[in-house]
């Protein structure tokens, strides 16, 4: 990972853009090189490969093992351990069935969809409400949006641009690969988003990662700054706001699609608690299936 430069300095773009460019090279070889391989053996591969060299290189076995401690304190060291090193397996293994465009969503489509949440949505689909299906970094989420596409539902995303420009261009491609129009956060990005909504589409989004100044919530009993926009878009066009998780099952490949009950309408915090208190329950339940090498607890000024 390139160190940011001072922004006074004549030569940081071109250096950052040197190193941006090298990183991607080294990422696209790595997924060609997988991809190549039996669906299978592939996401086996990827899963090791991010648990034994990339995780801890880049610093997210310790992030992961550092949050584990703040937020189980109880549990023993070869607990929580065993719980990062299966989570960078998850993480590895959803990002490399995310770029198997053509086997994954396949596979997905097979899906049998569970959950109060999934009358709800036919319902909704019928009478032409908008619906915004909500999830955080948990299992693999593509799963539950790939078997929705596969029924003929339009879905649509909204993702935040990766730092590394070349690196995005190809990731941007895997989501629209899955169907349903895909939307960058920022003013143009948020207009389709809504444009799309209003006319009575689907949406997911994730609601898990750190905002800086957004309010502060519990998730997992810490206080963290949690993004009130899903409960915001869905009482302003009085849309249909359903959790959903792609759930790994034990042979490290298949998936449980599941679309909880919608979360009542009342007002934006009540409702992004109750969403946060969904993911929590998922997490205490499968932990290992969490991303947590995020900085979902962090400071503002960190």
């Amino acid at each position: 990972m390139s160190v940011p430069e001072p922004k006074d300095d004549p030569h940081a773009q071109p250096v950052r853009r040197l190193g941006d460019y090298l990183s991607n090279v080294l990422i696209v070889g790595v997924i060609k090189l997988a991809l190549a391989l039996p669906y299978g053996a592939r996401v086996r591969f990827f899963g090791w490969l991010v648990q034994r060299v990339i995780g801890p290189v880049a610093g997210y076995r310790r992030r992961a093992l550092r949050n584990l401690m703040m937020i189980w304190p109880e549990l023993s060291e070869a607990r929580r351990v065993e719980i990062a090193e299966h989570c960078l397996n998850n993480v590895g293994r959803s990002f490399i069935e995310n770029y198997s465009a053509a086997d994954f969503p396949k596979r997905m489509a097979a899906n049998t969809l569970q959950g109060e949440g999934v009358a709800a949505l036919e319902q909704a689909v019928e009478n032409h409400r908008p619906v915004i299906l909500v999830s955080g970094h948990f299992g693999n989420y593509e799963a539950t949006r790939a078997a929705l596409v596969a029924r003929g539902y339009d879905i649509g995303g909204l993702y935040r641009d990766m730092k590394n420009p070349y690196f995005n261009a190809h990731y941007v491609k895997t989501m629209e690969a899955f169907g349903g129009p895909v939307f960058p956060q920022g003013r143009k990005g948020t207009a389709g988003f809504v444009r799309h909504l209003k006319s009575g589409g689907q949406l997911v989004l994730l609601f898990d990662q750190h905002v800086l100044f957004a309010p502060v919530l519990d998730f997992m009993g810490e206080p963290a700054r949690t993004a009130l926009s899903a409960a915001e878009l869905a009482l302003r066009y009085n849309a249909l706001l359903i959790p959903f998780y792609g759930i790994r099952q034990a042979d490290g490949l298949s998936f449980e699609t599941v679309l909880e009950a919608p979360v009542p309408h009342s007002d934006p915090t009540t409702m992004t608690q109750a969403l946060n208190d969904s993911l929590a329950a998922r997490v205490k339940d499968k932990p290992e299936q969490w991303f947590w090498v995020h900085r979902r607890w962090r400071a503002d000024e960190d």
